[in-house]
């Protein structure tokens, strides 16, 4: 038997000419799938020569999403054996789980879950192995002839379809076997792979969560069906934990405090995706943005405002139609003019909502000349934008069709742009911390590699190649963790998300920073040179917070609504411990508003102890109260957040700490 020779886990090996993944990795049983010239890769698939090979570990991400992935198979499996004739449709792996839609199924109900739980735990017990098939399309057609949904896949190669690609590729066709210890097939499914050695890996450590209704490749005018989710983990602990979490996570759901707190309210007369804010939620909302607005001046940022409609040409020039089109809500047509006899005397043109605010600031730069000598330029809005964001993803805060962005563009030379990033990104980093947000890592998001998907970005291989470059080397300067997003990036030019991570580990995109060397080019920006020349600029779009409403809906689900003191809508609140007392605090407060405090007084005819308890459902951060001993000594007795108490302290005293912990933006509680 010949040899051969492959790079293993970084050390370079001689094995058999054969040898596959499952026997060289036979000892250690951690080892799930590999990677093979970085392709994840089934196990029993052989090691070529000459090959860069990597072990993928049950507890990895990319374990993860095997796990999860092989998960769906075994889903998917258990409903057809309730319902045979169900239309499989795609079972894609997604952040902490996975999902299956199906079609031609009854409406999913809580009971029938757990019936599928028992089935899923007894094909897992069988121990089946995943066997991967490669087939020709007519065989592919052959054996899916009672699946509609798959026939399609094969014919389309999984286009239009989210999560298709875990299905069909660009490559081979393969479908992988469910197979029993006998030999006999059990199930199987078209798939790309690669999955688990055995079901048995699944373990104990997986659960389905819920149903909902879907569409067939999510269009409303397609096919009904019915999806099922689910999380899988390496490990049952791993498992309790991510429940723990989601508990813990539900508990914080921004829209619940939102209405406990009275920050904020979602009606349906207004619509899905728009929301009101109420008056606590909007001095939440004005603290912010004011801070955030007074950092940008600081920083010789350019205020702007631009209207929140506009004719249409101008997303034409920008590239956002066609490429942006369907995120954006349909256009009115107005201006039309007509004669009594109804003949058109003037044609209407189509007017567009904002969705985002750059070719604005484009046409603010092109009103006169830009000497070399203005640039960097800096442009910033707090700009109100539309998305049409489809009904089904709407939610609360965090994914809106009416927002407000914290947006600037800045126009610079070529040799100003790497400069230019990296201060944008210590920027928007020293802005996050001040709110209190500190665990932090970059995501670099690039043109996909894809030869198919290249019609979906504009530029050239090297403008591209370039700007993505230079946002390389800015983000090297932070120290942070850079984490690379092939085909993330917007049309224009590549970006940098900031990925923040809140109390509970959850992890939410925040700041962006993209480079874009096209809407110049089609808006014809120009600056004059030194040598006189007229020459165009680097455009850099940012945003800070990402939109106000959802960072305001971050913070609320990070704080749990115990927002610190400087953000807090109300931050004092006075407590008579009798109404006897109702003059002294009033005079406390009048001390505390005079230094600009917010502060609330309880002169409710509840009971005292009700009045507390009412304040720690509040969250106020400082909770003041008063009594015959307090009075008497001039004093108050703060209680805090934690249910601490720091007695009979002098009203002036009181007042400054309060003050100083507000106007240090201190985020802990105590003052």
């Amino acid at each position: 038997m010949s040899e051969l020779t492959a790079t293993i886990d970084g050390n370079i090996e001689q094995i058999d000419e054969g040898t596959t993944g499952a026997t060289w990795y036979s000892s250690n049983r951690r080892v799930i799938a590999m990677n093979v010239n970085g392709a994840p890769t089934d196990l029993t698939a052989e090691i070529p020569n000459g090959a860069e090979v990597s072990a993928i570990t049950l507890d990895s991400q990319e374990g993860l999403q095997i796990l999860r992935h092989s998960t769906t198979h075994v889903l998917a499996q258990a409903v057809q054996d309730v319902f045979p004739d169900v239309n499989l449709g795609i079972g894609p792996f997604i952040t902490d789980g996975f999902y299956y839609d199906f079609g031609n199924i009854d409406a999913v109900t809580p009971e029938m879950l757990r019936d599928l739980e028992k089935r899923m735990k007894r094909i897992i017990k069988e121990g089946q192995t995943f066997r991967r098939r490669v087939v020709t399309e007519d065989e592919a057609r052959a054996e899916l002839a009672d699946q509609p949904y798959k026939l399609e896949l094969v014919t389309t190669k999984g286009s239009g379809a989210e999560g298709a690609s875990v299905e069909v590729g660009h490559g081979e066709l393969t479908i992988y076997d469910n197979v029993r210890r006998d030999g006999s097939v059990a199930w199987k499914d078209l798939c790309r792979g690669p999955h688990l050695p055995s079901t048995k890996l699944i373990g104990n450590g997986f659960a389905l969560t819920k149903s909902s209704a879907a569409y067939w490749k999510g269009d409303q005018n397609n096919d009904h069906l019915q999806r099922i989710y689910g999380t899988a983990w390496a490990s049952k602990d791993d498992l309790v934990a991510y429940q723990e979490r989601i508990k813990e996570a539900q508990r914080r759901d921004h829209r619940r405090l939102g209405q406990e707190l009275d920050l904020f309210s979602f009606p349906e007369e207004v619509g899905p995706g728009l929301v009101l804010f109420h008056p606590k939620g909007g001095v939440l909302r004005h603290v912010i943005e004011e801070y955030v607005t007074q950092r940008h001046l600081e920083a010789g940022f350019d205020f702007v405002h631009t209207p929140e409609i506009t004719k249409s040409g101008v997303f034409h020039t920008s590239g956002h139609l066609p490429y942006y089109a369907d995120t954006m809500f349909p256009p009115m047509m107005v201006d039309e003019e007509r004669a009594e006899d109804g003949h058109v005397t003037r044609e209407g043109q189509e007017y567009y909502l904002k969705a985002m605010n750059c070719p604005m600031h484009n046409l603010i730069f092109r009103s006169r000349g830009r000497s070399y000598r203005e640039l960097p330029l800096r442009f910033f809005e707090m700009g109100h934008d539309y998305r049409y964001e489809k009904s089904g993803v709407v939610h609360g805060l965090t994914r809106m069709r009416g927002f407000t962005q914290d947006d600037s563009h800045t126009y610079c030379t070529p040799e100003q742009a790497r400069d230019e990033i990296t201060m944008l990104l210590n920027f928007f980093l020293s802005i996050l911390r001040e709110f209190g947000l500190t665990d932090f890592y970059l995501e670099l998001s690039t043109r996909s590699d894809d030869v198919s998907k290249k019609d979906k970005f504009i530029g050239s291989d090297e403008d591209w190649d370039a700007a993505t470059r230079i946002l390389e080397e800015a983000c090297a300067s932070t120290g942070l963790d850079l984490v690379p997003d092939p085909g993330g990036a917007a049309f224009y030019g590549p970006k940098v998300s900031v990925q923040v991570k809140d109390a509970i580990g959850r992890t939410w995109q925040m700041s962006t920073v993209q480079y874009d060397f096209n809407q110049p080019e089609r808006f014809g920006l120009e600056y004059t040179a030194p040598d006189g020349t007229h020459q165009r600029p680097v455009m850099i779009h940012c945003a800070k917070l990402g939109s106000v409403e959802r960072f305001i809906g971050v913070l609320t689900e990070h704080y749990a609504g115990a927002f610190p003191a400087w953000l807090a809508p109300v931050q004092v609140k006075l407590v008579p411990v009798a109404d006897a007392f109702d003059e002294y605090v009033d005079q406390v407060a009048a001390k505390l508003r005079a230094r600009h405090v917010r502060v609330e007084v309880d002169h409710s005819d509840d009971r005292f102890g009700k009045k507390i308890r009412n304040a720690s459902k509040e969250k106020v951060p400082f909770v003041l109260i008063a009594g015959g001993e307090d009075e008497e000594a001039g004093a108050v007795s703060f209680r805090y957040r934690d249910g601490s108490q720091d007695n009979g302290i002098p009203v002036d005293e009181a007042v400054e700490r309060i003050v100083h912990h507000i106007e240090t933006h201190n985020n802990e509680d105590k003052a």
